[in-house]
């Protein structure tokens, strides 16, 4: 299994409800646990069993849900303008990027027009550079996070204004 197939079941179990699930394969065995209302948390274990050596496992990596918590109760006027944008959030756990290498310029800027399938940051995981690509048109409003910082799964990254 690779990256990207593990990341999408991570996606697929976030948004499916389950608070559960447990997949063993030949040398590779998956939990996710997503956390109750009360957590607001979800936890994913991955472990690769060697072929001849003891099962060892890999250290469990907490990944945190957008920190929601944190806002006022209250509903104030910039929350309801941005209420009005298309959040993108990091697909994965990595360092954000907001050039392919530094000496380039950076993927996007705030007023950018972007279509859906353009390059917006590169997130490196694991020594992996991925692309992470538009899902959606519109301009770029907002870069919610500085470059060359950590990102945790489903941390919201650019503000879309999709008209």
């Amino acid at each position: 299994m690779d990256l990207k197939e593990i990341q999408n079941l991570i996606r697929f179990v976030a948004k499916s409800g389950a608070s559960e699930v447990k997949l063993e394969m030949d040398d590779v065995k998956i939990t996710i646990k997503t956390g109750t209302d009360e957590d607001k948390g979800a936890t994913t274990i991955v472990q690769q069993m060697p072929a001849m050596a003891p099962v060892q496992q890999a250290p469990a990596q907490p990944v945190a849900q957008p920190a929601e918590t944190a806002a006022p109760a209250a509903t104030t006027p910039a929350e309801d303008d941005n209420s009005k944008y298309i959040t993108i959030k990091s697909p994965i756990i990595g360092t954000f990027y907001r050039k392919p290498s530094p000496d380039k310029p950076t993927f996007v800027e705030v007023g950018k027009s972007i279509s859906e399938g353009d390059v917006l940051c590169v997130i490196e995981a694991m020594k992996l550079f991925n692309e992470i690509e538009s899902e959606v048109s519109g301009t770029i409003v907002k870069v919610l996070v500085d470059d060359s910082s950590p990102v945790e799964f489903d941390q919201p990254l650019f503000l879309v204004d999709p008209s």
